[in-house]
Order: structure tokens, then C-alpha cells, then sequence
């Protein structure tokens, strides 16, 4: 059996804020097309690892990064690396949808247009924003509202279009921080339901502080404890049979 290929992979990567050190020494591997997620006590570093999969951390003042991080076997950190073809990779989404105050349509060609190598057609966006809006299950409501104002929808449409936005720009990796944290049990649901089926085609890495999410909506599990790595295993193996006795604590609500 063929090893399973790797989108993500880190050495040794360690992070400083000023004097404070966030992250110390992880090592992961992250497989292609998995959803992944990360879960630990707030401040445990798992936002952090996240952020540092796109540099965005850098954004940050007085932020030192070491150790290495390999999107697709290419070390992020090497010279020629360009920040906005990373980004263009790397999609994010966070924990409050933000949509652009544009219409639907311009907030899913939003990037093309600043991206593409040569001006897209009108043709080409129309065909853009149907092929995004269906991949996220929108398109049959929004199919006759594409002008209507991004910021009018409800959250769970808003944070699907954010999603949507990503798409374009034919992104490898897909990086959510908490993403269902503003919405209700229903629109929670809805996302997860999206992130299945995306998955596959993309490897999305989800950052969350709800357990029962963790179990519901991913195949791998990476457990953070102050800034450390403690376990990473499949989803199903961390929660029914950990292997280092902090993991067992937390799941059981013992701290954190």
C-alpha cells in the first residue's frame, strides 16, 4: 500500500509572541483530502498552528517562527515562496462570517478578479459563481439573488459564501478557526454537512473547542496542550482509546 500523501507537514516548528513561546517543537502530518481537527484548552496554541499554515501570524508584531512548515512538499519559509500565491492555496475562514459588503456575486469573484492572470470574461465569472454557490449548496437559494447585498444573509448563508469565495482561486488547503462558534445548532449542522463534502477534494484543518463537533466532523484528531503536540491519531482511535493519559483528562472534562 502506497503511503498516504501529505498537504501539511511541520519540523520542529516553534513560535514566539515577544518572550511569551506558543508553540514548542511540533512535528505533524496533515493528509491530503482529510479533514483534520484541532482541539485543546483555550491558549493551547491550536488558533496559532493553525495561523502559521498561511502566515498570517506574521501580520502580528514581534512574532519569531522556526522549524519548518511543507505545504505539498514545498517549504513555506524558502525565498522564493510569494505570500499571495500561498494565500491563494491556503483558504481561511473565521469564526464570524465576513462577508464583503458587495453583492453575492462580487464577493465570490472577489478574487478573481485580483488574481487571474488575465481579466476573466463575464462569461467566466457567471460560470465561477455557479460552480462555488453549488459546491456549497447555495446556489438554488441565491440563483435569483446574486445582487442582493452579502452582508443581508443569515449567518449560516454568510459563512457558506465565505467558503464560496475560496473556491475560485482553486485553493489545495481549506483552514477553518472555529467556524459554527456564531451560529445556531441548525447552521452548525449545515457547515459540518458542507465539510464532508468537500472533503476529498480538499484538506480542511478545523479548529474547535467543541468536542462533540471534533467527533461528528473529522477523520483525524490533533489534541494541543500548552503549545505542545500531545497526540494525533484518528478521531475515532483519540476519543475511544487515547494513548497519553492528558488526552483521556480532557476528553473526560477533567481540565481545560
Amino acid at each position: 500500500m502506497s503511503e498516504p500523501r501529505m498537504s501539511i507537514t511541520t519540523r520542529d516548528l516553534k513560535l514566539w509572541y515577544g518572550k511569551f513561546q506558543a508553540l514548542k517543537g511540533i512535528n505533524v502530518d496533515i493528509k491530503h483530502g482529510k479533514i483534520t481537527s484541532l482541539i485543546g484548552p483555550s491558549g493551547c496554541g491550536k488558533t496559532t498552528l493553525l495561523r502559521c499554515f498561511n502566515r498570517v501570524n506574521e501580520r502580528y508584531g514581534n512574532v519569531t517562527t522556526t522549524g519548518e512548515i511543507k505545504l505539498l512538499g514545498k517549504n513555506i519559509y524558502d525565498e522564493d515562496v510569494s505570500l499571495i500565491e500561498l494565500r491563494k492555496s491556503i483558504g481561511m475562514v473565521f469564526q464570524r462570517p465576513n462577508p464583503l459588503p458587495l453583492s453575492v456575486y462580487e464577493n465570490v469573484v472577489f478574487g478573481l478578479r485580483i488574481h487571474a492572470e488575465k481579466k476573466p470574461t463575464r462569461g467566466e465569472l457567471d460560470d465561477a459563481v455557479e460552480k462555488a454557490l453549488t459546491e456549497v449548496g447555495l446556489w438554488n437559494d441565491l440563483k435569483d439573488r446574486l445582487n442582493d447585498r452579502a452582508i443581508g444573509l443569515q449567518l449560516e448563508q454568510q459563512q457558506k459564501l465565505c467558503i464560496a469565495r475560496l473556491l475560485p482561486l482553486k485553493p489545495e488547503i481549506i483552514l477553518m478557526d472555529e467556524p459554527c462558534s456564531a451560529l445556531d445548532v441548525d447552521g452548525t449542522r449545515a457547515i459540518e454537512e458542507l465539510m464532508w463534502r468537500l472533503a476529498g477534494r480538499y484538506t480542511i484543518v478545523i479548529v474547535t473547542h467543541n468536542m462533540a463537533q471534533a467527533r461528528r466532523a473529522s477523520n483525524e484528531t490533533i489534541f494541543m496542550l500548552l503549545g505542545e503536540l500531545i497526540e494525533h491519531a484518528r478521531t475515532e482511535d483519540l476519543f475511544l482509546t487515547p494513548r497519553d493519559s492528558r488526552t483521556s483528562e480532557y476528553i473526560e472534562g477533567r481540565y481545560g
